[in-house]
């Protein structure tokens, strides 16, 4: 299992302009099974993305981002070996 950390570097407003693109890119990466949440950070500072597979195949997806490409947020990619989850999430421990 992988957290996806994306962190505005510029102001939200900057990063509206690439929303579309930016759903788009997820909407592709739930179907392909790779992505099994996210959502925004409160703050809206940036989002998360738990993301499982292989690390190096996630790291050539998030460098697709629309945001990443445009220079309007960074990602970070913390792996971790889930052990426990609550009842109806075994399956983030595939």
């Amino acid at each position: 299992m992988f957290i996806v950390s994306l962190r505005y570097v510029v102001p939200v407003e900057q990063v509206e302009p690439h929303m579309e693109g930016h759903m788009a890119w997820l909407d592709e990466n739930y179907e392909k099974g790779m992505f099994v949440a996210s959502g925004r950070k409160v703050p809206r500072t940036g989002g998360i993305i738990l993301a499982r597979g292989d690390r190096s195949e996630l790291e050539a997806c998030v460098a697709q981002d629309p945001f990443v490409i445009n220079g309007v947020a960074e990602a970070e990619i913390t792996e971790c070996a889930v052990s426990r989850t609550a009842p109806g999430l075994d399956r983030l421990m595939e």
